[in-house]
C-alpha cells in the first residue's frame, strides 16, 4: 500500500503526496476545466524547458465535479517557509539567494510568453544549486501563454508578484517563523528592481564600432555567466555607418547544465554545473601536468567522472544520501576542501575531505521528500559547519577516491 501524506502550507486545494516506494507524487483535487487547463499548461510549460514539476496524469469525471491533477514529486524541493525559518542557509545570505532564484524564474517565463497571475512564494519550490538556489514553478491556475508578452501584462506580474511575496513574508512573520534579518516589504520591493536589472541584460541592445567584437564577446559572457544560452546576434548597423546595436537572441537556460550533461551524461542545476566544469578543468590540469602532454577536455571529463565524481558519491553512506541531491553534495565537498585547506594551510586529499564532511552531512535534515511543515522548527544550520569538525571513522571505502 503507498503512503499518503497531507503536503503541508497555504493552498487553495486538497494537495496529497503518495509515496510509492522510492517513487513520489503530488496529487491536487481541483474542478475538471481547471484540472485539464493546469494539466496543458505544465505540459507547455515542461516543453520549452522551464523549470517545474513533471506533469503525470489528469483525471477528471469524478463524482463531484473534483477532478485530480498528479506530478511527480520533485525531489529535493525545499518550500520557501522551511527555507526562511532558517534551516540550511545562512541568514545574511538567504533573502539574496531566494530572491534571486524566484526573480530569475520569473524572467524566464515571461522570455517564454507565459503570463504566471498569481507568482507567488506558495506557488514556488526551491532546489539547492551549489549555494544558490533554483526556483521552480508548480502552480499554473491562473497562467497564460501568449506568442510575446506586453510591457502591461509583465507590469501586472510584477505588482501581484510584489503583493503577494510581501503578504506571504507578512504571514510568516507574525507567526514567528521568519528568520531576523529579512524585512517582508523590503524583500517584495526588490523584486522589481532586480527583474528590470535582468531582464535588461537579456534583451536590450547595445552598441558597438563596426569590426569591434569585444563588446558582443563580453556580452555573451555575462549572459554565459548567468547560465543563458544564446544562439545569436541580432546586428543592425547605425546611420552612422561606423557603429552597430546589437541584441542577443536568449533560447534557453542552463548552459553550463548542457555543457556537463553532454561531457559527462549528468544532470545537475546550472551553478552546480559550473561548479564541477571547474573541478574537471583543474582535473585536466593535473593530468597534463602529470604526463607532460595535451589531455583533450571530453577526456578530462571522463577520467573525472570515473576517479573523483563517482568514488565522492560511493563514499557517502546510503542512509545519508536523501539529505542532499548528489551534485550538491559534490559541490559541498568541494567547498569543505577550500575550507580544510585554509585551516591546514596546505591541500587535503580528497579522501579525507569526503571524511571530514560526512560528519557535517549527518546533521542535514533529509530534503528529498520535504513536505514544508509551517510549524516546524528545525534551527540547525548545518551547512555553515562546513570544514569546522573532524571525524576519524568510516574510512573503509575511500581508497579509491583521488586526492586531485
Amino acid at each position: 500500500m503507498p503512503n499518503v501524506h497531507d503536503v503541508l502550507g497555504l493552498h487553495r486545494h486538497v494537495v496529497k503526496l503518495i509515496e510509492f516506494g522510492d517513487v513520489s507524487y503530488v496529487v491536487k483535487e481541483l474542478p475538471d476545466d481547471l484540472a485539464l487547463r493546469e494539466f496543458r499548461l505544465l505540459r507547455e510549460i515542461d516543453e520549452v524547458g522551464l523549470p517545474t514539476a513533471e506533469v503525470v496524469a489528469v483525471v477528471t469525471g469524478r463524482s463531484g465535479g473534483e477532478g485530480m491533477i498528479v506530478t511527480r514529486h520533485l525531489d529535493y524541493s525545499v518550500p520557501y517557509r522551511s527555507l526562511l525559518m532558517g534551516r540550511g542557509l545562512k541568514i545574511p545570505y538567504l533573502g539574496d539567494r531566494l530572491l534571486d532564484a524566484l526573480v530569475a524564474l520569473l524572467v524566464r517565463i515571461h522570455l517564454e510568453g507565459f503570463f504566471w497571475g498569481d507568482c507567488s512564494l506558495s506557488n514556488t519550490l526551491f532546489r539547492r544549486d551549489a549555494g544558490a538556489l533554483q526556483a521552480y514553478i508548480i502552480d499554473v491556475e491562473t497562467a497564460e501563454r501568449h506568442i510575446k508578452l506586453s510591457s502591461g501584462q509583465r507590469e501586472l506580474d510584477l505588482m501581484l508578484a510584489t503583493d503577494n511575496v510581501a503578504g506571504g513574508l507578512l504571514d510568516l512573520q507574525a507567526a514567528g517563523r521568519l528568520a531576523s534579518g529579512i524585512d517582508p516589504i523590503d524583500f517584495a520591493i526588490a523584486i522589481r528592481g532586480r527583474y528590470e536589472e535582468l531582464w535588461e541584460e537579456i534583451t536590450s541592445a547595445s552598441t558597438a564600432a563596426i569590426g569591434d567584437v569585444i563588446p558582443m564577446q563580453r556580452r555573451l559572457e555575462r549572459l554565459h555567466e548567468m547560465g543563458f544560452e544564446v544562439e545569436e546576434m541580432e546586428v543592425v548597423t547605425n546611420e552612422d555607418d561606423i557603429s552597430v546595436n546589437f541584441i542577443p537572441k536568449v533560447v534557453e537556460h542552463g548552459y553550463h547544465s548542457d555543457q556537463l550533461k553532454s561531457l559527462t551524461g549528468l544532470t545537475a542545476g546550472d551553478n552546480q554545473a559550473r561548479r564541477m566544469l571547474q573541478d574537471i578543468q583543474s582535473y585536466r590540469a593535473w593530468l597534463q601536468a602529470e604526463s607532460g602532454g595535451h589531455v583533450r577536455f571530453n577526456i578530462a571529463a571522463v577520467r573525472w567522472l570515473d576517479t573523483v565524481f563517482e568514488p565522492v558519491i560511493a563514499a557517502i553512506p546510503h542512509d545519508m544520501l536523501d539529505r542532499l541531491e548528489a551534485a550538491e553534495i559534490f559541490h559541498q565537498v568541494l567547498e569543505h576542501r577550500w575550507y580544510m585547506a585554509e585551516r591546514a594551510g596546505t591541500d587535503v586529499p580528497l579522501s579525507e575531505v569526503v571524511i571530514d564532511y560526512l560528519r557535517v552531512l549527518e546533521h542535514a535534515p533529509a530534503e528529498r521528500r520535504a513536505l514544508g511543515d509551517p510549524t516546524a522548527r528545525e534551527d540547525i544550520d548545518w551547512t555553515g559547519e562546513i570544514g569546522s569538525k573532524v571525524r576519524d571513522d568510516n574510512t573503509d571505502d575511500l581508497d579509491t577516491v583521488s586526492g586531485v
